[in-house]
Order: C-alpha cells, then sequence, then structure tokens
C-alpha cells in the first residue's frame, strides 16, 4: 500500500465503522435501519432486518481488512444503491413526492452509497479511465446529497433549531441557519469542482462536531432511545463518507490518483 492510499485508508475505515455501527444497531433492536423503510406488513420482515444488519455488519468489516475493502465497499455500494435508495426508498419518495423529507432521508442512503463507489474505485483492480469516472459519479451524488441536506436545514428549522446547544453563542438559530448553508456551499463546490476538497474537509470536520455537540449528548441524556443511537451511527457513516469524498478530490482534476 503506497503512503498516499495508507493516508486515504483512515477515510474507508472510518466509513466501514459507521456501517458496522448502523448494522450494530439493526441487530440490537431486530428491526431494519430507519433510513430503509421496509412496510411492518412485509413478510418475514424481522428475519429480512437480520440478514440486512448481518449483511451490512459483514461488509463493513470487510472495507476494514485491505485484501477486502474493494469487494466490502462494492457490496455496500451496490445494496444502498440498489435495493435501499431506489427500492426502499423509491416507494417513499413516490408515495410522498411532495414532502421534502422522503428526498432528503433518500439522500442519507445515497451519500453512503456514494461512499462506497469511491472506496470500491480507489480499491478494486480496474482500468484508471473506468476508476477516475466511478470516482466522480460518486462524488456527484455526495454532492446533490449535501445540497438536499443543507435544504432540508431550512424546511425544517423548526426541528434543525433545538438540536443546536443553548450554550452556543451566537445562538442556536444562527447555527441551525449556518450548517444548512455550509452544506449547501459545500455541495455546490463538490458538483463544480470549485474548492472542492477543501469543501468536503469542512463537511468532514461538521459531521465530526455534530458527533461531539449533538449526537453524544442526546446518548447520554436517553441511551435507551433507538433512534438516538441509528442517527449516531448514520452520523458516523457519513463523516466517513464526506472524508472519502474528500480524499479523491486530492488531485488537481478531482480524480484519485493511482
Amino acid at each position: 500500500m503506497t503512503a498516499e492510499k495508507k493516508t486515504m485508508a483512515f477515510g474507508w475505515r472510518v466509513y466501514g465503522l459507521g456501517v458496522m455501527a448502523l448494522s450494530l444497531v439493526c441487530l440490537a433492536w431486530g428491526t431494519f435501519d430507519p433510513g430503509q423503510p421496509v412496510p411492518k406488513a412485509f413478510p418475514n420482515r424481522t428475519a429480512l432486518a437480520y440478514a440486512a444488519a448481518a449483511f451490512m455488519l459483514v461488509a463493513g468489516a470487510a472495507v476494514e481488512w485491505r485484501r477486502t475493502t474493494a469487494w466490502g465497499a462494492a457490496a455496500l455500494a451496490a445494496y444502498y444503491a440498489l435495493i435501499v435508495v431506489i427500492l426502499m426508498n423509491g416507494r417513499v419518495v413516490l408515495a410522498h413526492s411532495t414532502e421534502y423529507g422522503a428526498y432528503s432521508g433518500a439522500a442519507e442512503q445515497l451519500a453512503i452509497a456514494a461512499g462506497g463507489l469511491i472506496v470500491y474505485a480507489a480499491n478494486a483492480r480496474i482500468d484508471a479511465a473506468l476508476a477516475a469516472r466511478l470516482t466522480r459519479l460518486g462524488q456527484l451524488a455526495f454532492g446533490v446529497c449535501a445540497l438536499l441536506f443543507g435544504g432540508a436545514h431550512f424546511f425544517y428549522m423548526n426541528l434543525t433549531t433545538p438540536l443546536v446547544p443553548n450554550w452556543l453563542p451566537p445562538s442556536q438559530a444562527f447555527w441551525a441557519y449556518a450548517t444548512g448553508i455550509g452544506h449547501i456551499a459545500a455541495g455546490v463546490a463538490i458538483l463544480t469542482g470549485v474548492g472542492a476538497r477543501l469543501a468536503a474537509i469542512l463537511l468532514t470536520a461538521m459531521y465530526l462536531a455534530f458527533t461531539l455537540l449533538v449526537h453524544s449528548p442526546m446518548l447520554l441524556t436517553d441511551p435507551s432511545s433507538h433512534t438516538n443511537w441509528s442517527e449516531s451511527a448514520l452520523n458516523i457513516a457519513l463523516i466517513g463518507a464526506a472524508w472519502v469524498v474528500a480524499d479523491s478530490l486530492a488531485g488537481s482534476s478531482g480524480a484519485i490518483r493511482r
């Protein structure tokens, strides 16, 4: 492994750990992740939830081991893109096409798929040109997700503002708007390639701040909450995905150097 890939591996491993954390929450509660909306009346739903969680755990662990990183990342990219985003969330989007939350919810899952695609492109033994195209596809998908995340802050300001610690100056509303704008700015930068790497790095740092300032205190306040655990795990996965995107933008062209 080159020195560059050793550095990039930190992002890959955070990404894998995030997916593993999501799977462990699913296993602990015996149900699908909230971002994987399967109807409660679906046949053998509980058994399928355990199977999906086990798959996520194995694939996430595979990302952690250098020899199986490409396979694990490919499995996660395919599962999240085809099964979670298209089949599971696609049904929700069609049923609630006028609700912004349906799109931002799907974007959370698409961001994980995008991270997996980029990790696969960086590790698979494929043509360099194909790897560059897959990497750019993952970056573009993540950029769109960032735009949707930012929009959600404004559409659901009444839900976003209370999440900000009330001791953080100058105000909760300020940070709710600032993080929304930050997401949108990062999305535009990643999509256009202007200041893209810096934007992805700052986005990674923002997600890390969310873990420290929002999710960790929520877990300490109510450690029995399934929602708190699933959102904390999702945020770790998003940290990893954003980190992966930032590393993939290290080259001057925005593609992974091989």
